[in-house]
């Protein structure tokens, strides 16, 4: 009975303050869910006020403590709102969780927008919302805040595109791969200093950005896929839950504590299967 009190109180958040930037998504909300019923007071941050209402109230329902706080995570002016918001209301961060991001349209390869015709402006756009807003800024903006206190586990969530990439993704594979540089820049340096770094990589999960391109109208797989799915030796697409317990692992100090710097994957194999 002791043992197994001793381990789960590796993974006991209580008295944490999370910072979760885009569960107003289904990843994100999922990672918001999972950090809440580990103990932390999780401050649900993003755009959408009744999808953050919902994720709110999804946590509180099954028990947990969440508030929401409007925040454009582009946006420096925002997030220092927000971060003065979340001391006062919860208590001093100590979690942040970069889900926020996305593919853009625009920017997606298709015969009718070739690689060759994407403007920088659009290109830009893409970096903007998975790298500037998607890593950059919150890091600065918290984990600045978190580097001053000498405590605090980042975790920013990149892609399989980021290591290989994918196909008409060009620019949002991009973007992620720099999400994996940064985090990596800023695990060696912040390490000394109390704030650990980590990336979490999921392989396919179906979500609102890219059921469209995973499945036909009458819910039939699309050859795209098919594709993903023959890569992937588990052979199914991930459900949200499922990334909960890697979140989970690097958020707490006393399971990961001298875990920084390494790239957590969740993909079924993916990235393991070549031919």
């Amino acid at each position: 009975m002791k043992s197994s009190t001793n381990s789960l109180s590796l993974f006991d958040l209580s008295g944490e303050v999370a910072v979760v930037i885009g569960a107003t998504g289904v990843l994100g909300g999922a990672l918001a869910d999972g950090l809440a019923s580990a103990g932390a007071k999780v401050a649900v941050l993003g755009r959408n006020e009744e999808r953050g209402a919902e994720c709110v109230s999804r946590i509180v329902d099954a028990g947990g403590n969440a508030q929401f706080f409007t925040a454009d995570a582009a946006s420096r002016e925002s997030l220092e709102k927000a971060q003065q918001e979340i001391h006062s209301a919860l208590g001093e961060p100590t979690i942040l969780v970069n889900a926020a991001g996305g593919n853009d349209p625009s920017v997606t390869v298709t015969p009718e927008n070739p690689f060759e015709k994407i403007s920088s402006k659009d290109w830009a756009k893409s970096f903007d919302l998975n790298l500037v807003g998607g890593a950059l800024l919150p890091c600065q903006v918290f984990g600045g805040a978190m580097v001053e206190k000498g405590r605090g586990s980042i975790i920013n969530i990149a892609s399989v595109s980021a290591h290989l990439p994918l196909s008409r993704v060009v620019a949002y594979s991009s973007a992620k791969a720099a999400v994996l540089n940064l985090s990596q820049f800023l695990a060696r340096e912040w390490a000394p200093k109390g704030v650990r770094v980590n990336t979490i990589t999921p392989g396919f999960f179906p979500a609102e950005q890219n059921r469209k391109l995973l499945f036909n109208d009458d819910g039939s797989p699309t050859p795209r896929a098919a594709s993903i799915l023959g890569h992937t030796p588990m052979a199914r697409f991930g459900t949200s839950s499922e990334l909960i317990g890697a979140a989970v692992f690097l958020a707490s100090n006393a399971a990961s504590g001298f875990v920084t710097g390494i790239d957590l994957r969740v993909d079924g194999g993916f990235l393991s299967q070549t031919i």
